[in-house]
């Protein structure tokens, strides 16, 4: 019986895949799908593989966001992550890890694919696609578990391997890059639209695994694999340059580098950096290697980062902006104490293209000042009103991958291997940053002085190249900001610790009302508490019954530094517990999970 319920809660019940297109559907029911039965010509394969293209276990895509990281300051509990950082994950209580019968899909076409009659190079091109999928389903899972038990066949109910041991990281990432290998070599170089998985994916994913898994040796001790993290750095490096060699793609220079919002207000955009996610076709943007569309994908992102509650963008975030003069906003004096009016005067324009600032309108209503806590995100968020509401959320296309990243990555694996030239930089970070017109980056100025801030962020940082390694974490930090990165990089550098603090929001220097959207008429009030009016009480009536009202005494979560004044915090985001090193790099596998397979074994301390 436990081997029954083990093989349903590993694999699921699936016989072939929960997402398929119509067509499929139609000439093969779910329930039909044999051997024998199906996998006879390219079309098939092509079908099936179509039909895991839905599968957020097996590619990525969809709903982007920070959640969960330094970046990124939250009310409640959301998943595993936030659970563990307030001390409330066990092993009795974690989720995940069952998501197994992805795999399982991807196995049943792997061991069924060779059947199929036709060109070679048609049928290695979907067996590309599905040993990609693997490759990126099994990277989920080291990044969580490390060793996991490595399967490459549809496991019966009397196969052995169904109570096997976990394999070792070691192992299982050597499984991972003969995938990608494989892909990149076997998957078809036509793009077409985009959309779907194609050689120069395969690339991407390589060069974005490669310094992951070559960083993360490297700065975790624990593992003991240190000696073997240049071999990854110098095949994402490897893979980077195939991108980039290829001529296939630049830089996305459409629209304005830098523009002051209003003038003298000293606030600077760039819809040059704005059109790569206010769009709902990225087919024909050079920058863009690999994209979601809404069509398929129909995942919302973006709105509901304005104004949402539980949501904010976190001071640590803004204060790693640079000045539109390239030097550091934490060298100004006062930087501290910069109001939300202030904070955004003369910065690196992608700061606004981030983040709500003042004088910021949302569609149908200004929306400047957040009210949870944190800065409101507005990168993602959609100018087009029709976008809006389309089946109930709003819907965009959304990079998979891009160029800037490939260019990032590059720049980061040959300064952690020590070889990493000024020439080296000019053509990427330089070129990343004359998207929006900030000034480059020089390698000697950097090592010379590093950055106390970003050193202070990342203090197991000590080569020769220490500066320029903490500016290039600083480009990707402001450059990948809301695309989902930052977690792994902290992760992967091993600066965990970042999660552990109580996060702070904007800087308010006394109780009141605030003009946040620039037209000089106060538009939020903080109170000391709900029904205490007094700092507002001699504004006109007009004017305060407009205004935003939020008390600062918790009861709607909020909370001041110092009590009626300083930066904003969240009255549950203090509840923090200590990180634990390594032990919170990992995430426990269900107990229901253990008993079933003893085999299995907890990772780093849990």
């Amino acid at each position: 019986m436990k081997k029954i319920l083990y093989i349903i809660g590993l694999f699921g019940i699936m016989t072939f895949v929960t997402s398929c297109n119509d067509d499929f559907m139609e000439r093969y029911p779910e329930t039909s799908i044999t051997e024998g039965g199906f996998f006879k010509n390219v079309e098939d394969l092509k079908t099936y593989i179509n039909g895991l293209y839905n599968d957020g276990n097996l590619m990525s895509g969809g709903y982007i966001n920070d959640d969960e990281s330094d970046d990124v300051t939250f009310k409640t509990s959301m998943g595993d992550t936030w659970q563990m950082l307030y001390g409330q994950l066990s092993v009795a209580t974690a989720s995940g890890w069952a998501n197994w019968g992805s795999l399982r899909s991807v196995n049943f076409f792997l061991q069924n694919a060779d059947k199929a009659t036709g060109n070679e190079a048609d049928i290695n091109n979907y067996i590309g696609i599905a040993r990609y999928m693997r490759a990126y389903f099994y990277i989920g899972k080291v990044q969580l578990y490390s060793d996991v038990p490595w399967t490459d066949k549809v496991l019966g109910s009397d196969d052995p391997d169904v109570y096997k041991v976990a394999d070792s990281r070691e192992f299982v990432v050597d499984k991972i890059m003969e995938d990608l290998e494989f892909a990149a070599v076997n998957i078809s170089a036509t793009m077409g639209n985009k959309t779907r998985i194609h050689k120069y994916s395969a690339l991407a994913l390589i060069s974005r695994f490669c310094l992951y898994e070559g960083t993360y040796r490297k700065y975790h001790s624990e593992l003991n694999l240190a000696s073997s993290a240049d071999r990854f750095l110098q095949r994402s490096l490897s893979a980077s340059e195939e991108i980039m060699n290829s001529g296939l793609f630049s830089i996305s220079m459409e629209g304005t580098p830098a523009e002051e919002f209003a003038a003298g207000g000293g606030i600077y955009i760039s819809t040059a950096y704005r059109g790569l996610f206010q769009s709902q076709n990225l087919s024909g943007n050079p920058e863009v290697i690999q994209w979601s569309d809404y069509l398929y994908q129909k995942r919302a992102n973006g709105a509901d980062r304005v104004k949402g509650l539980d949501y904010g963008l976190t001071r640590a975030f803004i204060e790693t902006y640079l000045m539109k003069d390239g030097q550091p906003f934490t060298s100004t004096a006062g930087y501290t104490t910069k109001t939300f009016g202030e904070i955004f005067k003369n910065r690196d324009p992608r700061m606004a293209e981030t983040v709500s600032f003042p004088g910021f309108t949302a569609i149908g209503a200004n929306n400047s000042m957040p009210t949870g806590g944190g800065y409101d995100q507005i990168k993602f968020y959609p100018r087009n009103a029709e976008w809006q509401q389309r089946g109930g959320g709003t819907w965009e296309a959304i990079v998979v991958y891009r160029y800037a990243e490939i260019l990032l990555n590059y720049a980061e694996a040959k300064a952690e291997l020590g070889t990493l030239t000024q020439a080296d930089l000019d053509k990427t970070i330089t070129l990343i940053r004359s998207r929006v017109d900030m000034p480059p980056l020089s390698m000697a100025a950097a090592n010379a002085a590093p950055d106390a801030f970003l050193a202070g962020h990342h203090p197991n940082v000590s080569s020769a190249n220490k500066g320029v390694i903490l500016e290039i974490r600083r480009e990707r930090r402001i450059e990948l900001a809301c695309e989902g990165f930052r977690l792994r990089d902290i992760y992967r550098w091993c600066n965990g610790e970042l999660q552990a603090v109580h996060q702070q929001g904007i800087y308010i220097d006394k109780l009141g009302a605030y003009d946040v959207t620039g037209d000089d008429i106060p538009d939020v009030a903080l109170l000391a508490t709900a029904d205490d009016e007094s700092p507002i009480a001699d504004l006109p009536d007009e004017v305060k019954e407009n205004l935003t009202k939020i008390a600062v005494d918790g009861s709607k979560g909020i909370i001041l530094e110092h009590g009626t004044y300083g930066h904003v915090l969240l009255e549950g985001d203090k509840n923090r517990v200590s990180w634990e090193n390594p032990k919170f790099y990992y995430r426990p596998i269900p107990q229901t999970q253990i008993t079933l397979n003893p085999e299995l074994k907890q990772p780093f301390g849990w």
